[in-house]
């Protein structure tokens, strides 16, 4: 029997813009996903052991402040590999520069859904290849 679709929801670092993400949970709950929403202000390791603490399927990440995103979108992506969970699908957004996408993408972060994304879009993104390359719902 499959199981539900769970997602930790965090921003990395000092960016307090949690508008986009607290949008996010909200509609990854509405289509009956499970959100474990961390919120702002964490460290990558912190985002990284609770993804794995909680047995999540993916992480959905935001970041609006500056380019960090590309420090810090990344360093959750090796970190997982290091811990031996790179099968936690990975998903940003927030002010992503056009030039940085092909980058995060070719890395395995998906989505890189700007403001204003429809939440339809997101959602369906997310439980597609989480249905694809997680094996679950």
């Amino acid at each position: 029997m499959k199981r539900k679709i769970r997602v930790l929801a965090g921003a990395p670092g000092l960016d307090c813009h949690d508008r986009g993400l607290l949008y996010v949970a909200s509609e990854l709950r509405k289509a009956g996903i499970e959100v474990i929403y961390i919120g702002t202000f964490h460290t990558v390791e912190e985002i990284v052991n609770a993804a794995i603490d909680e047995d999540v399927d993916g992480i959905v990440l935001s970041y609006l402040n500056d380019d960090l995103y590309m420090v810090y979108f990344p360093s959750v992506v090796e970190l997982l590999k290091e811990k031996d969970a790179g099968d936690i699908c990975v998903f940003g957004g927030g002010r992503i520069g056009e030039e940085n996408k092909p980058i995060l993408e070719k890395m395995g972060i998906t989505g890189l859904f700007g403001q204003g994304t429809p939440g339809e879009v997101i959602v369906d993104h997310i439980m597609e290849r989480i249905k694809r390359e997680r094996s679950v719902l």
